[in-house]
């Protein structure tokens, strides 16, 4: 029996542990650093009741039957839309910045105008991105697209960047776009919901198989046999991995404060973002997303910094062209082993969420299919 190493217990690593352990029938062993399963995506039911996503929210959506079938054996869904405020000139309006926002933050006639314009120009239930909008001709549409620009993405951007939105890639900026809409759901994927008993418990119950042994607070660099696996997926940073033979990639980390409130309810969405006031990005408030009851409140803050060795964890890639290049240099390193492949956010240096993580497992776990079955 074929026997495979996976590094790290997250998302990515967990799927293919379970897909290589169920369709193969190969053994698995899954390590991670960390004292739990399921990497940024861990979540733990806190003393009132309420399930804190330790990480930062996260949100499950997906177009894909395939993946939405496929996490269904391990978990029932709790179905949830979900929302999002950002506070502009003081004014909560939805985010992404639509129609219903613009007619919050503009006087009546000039926001009708601007709407007819937006329609007649992109079209209705059209996503436009905030770089695109900045280059129409049109003297309204451009200060529509200025007035955005400022109080929506640019200082948000910095914030949770330490760049402008022109300086990253436009995968980045591009995945909050302007919404031509009067849909206020963040997301509109046919798919989305949150695990009902948590992702923890999913993770959980996707590791519940015999062919897959878990080891916890482990480091690849702790592996004394790995000579005697036959394939290594790896989760972890590429650059780690080779040793920083070409450079270090350089990624943003969160600070994340969890927070207790002696009140009910703090704010009017699960999510607020601050894209102009104070040094955190948003807010997120738990007990929405599973809408569990208590006279308490959970919160988390996020600020986000830049990723150091040893001090926080790596989180989101920073994608440009001088990153892309130095990542390039590494997966031609990586050509030369057949049997190691690289996964995730990390493995793949890529801006990935759950679905599209979960999609590069799949894609990766049928080519080797195939070549067993083949």
């Amino acid at each position: 029996m074929k026997t495979n190493l996976v590094v790290g217990c997250g998302l990515s690593g967990i799927t293919m542990a379970h897909r290589l352990a169920d369709e193969l029938n190969e053994e698995v062993v899954i390590i991670d650093t960390k004292s739990h399963i399921g990497g940024t995506c861990y979540d733990y039911k806190d003393e009132n009741g309420i399930t804190v996503h330790k990480y930062g929210p996260h949100i499950f959506r997906t177009n894909s039957t395939e993946i939405w079938d496929f996490l269904s054996q391990f978990t029932e869904w709790y179905p949830f839309m979900h929302h999002v405020l950002g506070v502009i000139d003081g004014i909560e309006v939805p985010i992404p910045f639509n129609i219903n926002s613009m007619h919050k933050v503009f006087p009546k006639q000039l926001a009708e105008k601007l709407e007819t314009k937006l329609i007649q120009q992109f079209g209705y239930n059209k996503k436009v991105p905030i770089l695109e909008l900045r280059k129409t001709d049109d003297e309204d549409l451009q200060f529509l697209a200025e007035y955005i620009y400022q109080k929506v993405f640019l200082g948000y951007t910095i914030k949770q960047w330490n760049f402008t939105p022109e300086q990253l890639d436009p995968s980045v900026t591009g995945s909050v776009p302007v919404y031509i809409s009067r849909d206020d759901r963040y997301f509109q994927e046919k798919y989305q919901g949150i695990p009902l008993n948590g992702y923890t418990k999913m993770f959980e119950n996707m590791l519940k198989h015999p062919n897959i042994k878990v080891r916890l607070n482990t480091a690849y660099t702790d592996v004394k046999d790995i000579k005697s696996y036959n394939r290594i997926f790896y989760t972890g940073a590429i650059e780690e991995f080779f040793n920083y033979k070409y450079g270090k990639l350089p990624y943003r980390s969160l600070d994340i404060r969890i927070k207790t409130f002696n009140t009910e309810k703090f704010q009017n969405a699960p999510v607020v973002n601050y894209p102009e006031n104070y040094d955190f990005t948003r807010i997120a408030e738990y007990k929405y997303f599973l809408n569990e009851k208590s006279d308490k409140t959970v919160l988390s803050f996020e600020y986000p910094q830049d990723y150091e060795l040893g001090k926080n964890d790596r989180i989101y890639p920073i994608l440009n062209p001088q990153n892309q290049a130095i990542y390039n240099r590494y997966l031609q390193e990586a050509e030369h082993m057949p049997n190691v492949f690289f996964l995730g956010r990390l493995g793949a240096y890529r801006y990935y969420d759950m679905n599209r993580t979960i999609a590069a497992v799949f894609e990766l776990f049928n080519k080797i299919k195939g070549k067993v079955n083949g």
